[in-house]
């Protein structure tokens, strides 16, 4: 029997994700931009949401693991839960003013399954700015309050969202629909589930706060993502522990458009 996590707890935390969105919002117009070793980016911004979301969880789930881009925390493997922190998702656009980013904080479970989902995004959303995704372990997805219908026809892949290093890596040559690149692995990977006319995803190489949030919500919406070889994507100890980017491409969507995907926009040779 799978644990629960407290109710009023993930209230809070929701509330802590919400904030920090908001944040980061009233932030991006005077920040900064810097490098870390590897030439992304990182922002002031991104370091504070971090180190605020991390005291909230630390108070509120005392034994539970954390994971973020950030910071570096312990890891046990008898923790009930995992929360996977991106402060910033798509802090490249972020930094450049761009309304194409995330807060998300993503949730596994102890055999490392991905359950929950709390994603703020204050200037996107779905006809309207702000947009905040929730998804408790057990329960449905809710977006600003509300349930969520996933709505259209999803088994072909007629647009689909893809990152930014897609056009050296995939095929287009039997492709005819459309790609919308966002800047944002998380908003790519949830944009099957929240637009209508958005079918699928093919993910480039990123890092686990990177899919996590997101990959909950496709779960919980009865869609699967899989390597572009066909291997299932799993969180080993090198993708959660060692914080190395997974390898290859993903697809995303349902089987009947992962399949499709495979035919139409397979990866180069």
């Amino acid at each position: 029997m799978e644990s629960t996590l407290d109710k009023k707890a993930l209230d809070t935390l929701a509330l802590a994700v919400q904030e920090a969105g908001i944040y980061a919002k009233e932030q991006q117009q005077h920040i900064s931009r810097s490098y870390k070793k590897d030439g992304s980016v990182i922002t002031e911004t991104d370091l504070a949401i971090s180190k605020r979301i991390i005291s909230v969880i630390e108070e509120l789930f005392p034994s539970s693991n954390i994971i973020s881009e950030e910071t570096l925390t312990p890891f046990s493997e008898s923790a009930p839960y995992t929360f996977v922190l991106d402060p910033i998702d798509g802090t490249d656009v972020y930094s450049q003013g761009l309304p194409c980013w995330a807060v998300a904080l993503g949730i596994l479970n102890k055999d490392r399954v991905p359950v929950g989902a709390m994603i703020s995004a204050p200037r996107w959303g779905i006809g309207e700015d702000d947009l905040f995704l929730r998804l408790d372990p057990g329960k449905d997805i809710l977006i600003n309050g509300q349930p969520l219908n996933v709505e259209g026809e999803k088994d072909f892949p007629h647009q689909i969202t893809m990152g930014s290093s897609g056009q050296r890596l995939m095929d287009f040559s039997r492709y005819e629909g459309k790609i919308r690149i966002f800047g944002s692995s998380i908003i790519h990977m949830l944009s099957p589930v929240i637009y209508e006319h958005i079918q699928g995803c093919v993910n480039q190489s990123c890092y686990v706060w990177d899919v996590t949030a997101s990959h909950a919500v496709l779960r919980s919406a009865g869609m699967l993502v899989e390597y572009v070889d066909g291997k299932p994507f799993i969180y080993d100890d090198d993708f959660l522990l060692h914080r190395r980017p997974f390898s290859p491409s993903l697809y995303v969507g349902t089987r009947a458009c992962i399949d499709a995907l495979k035919v139409v926009l397979p990866p180069k040779c």
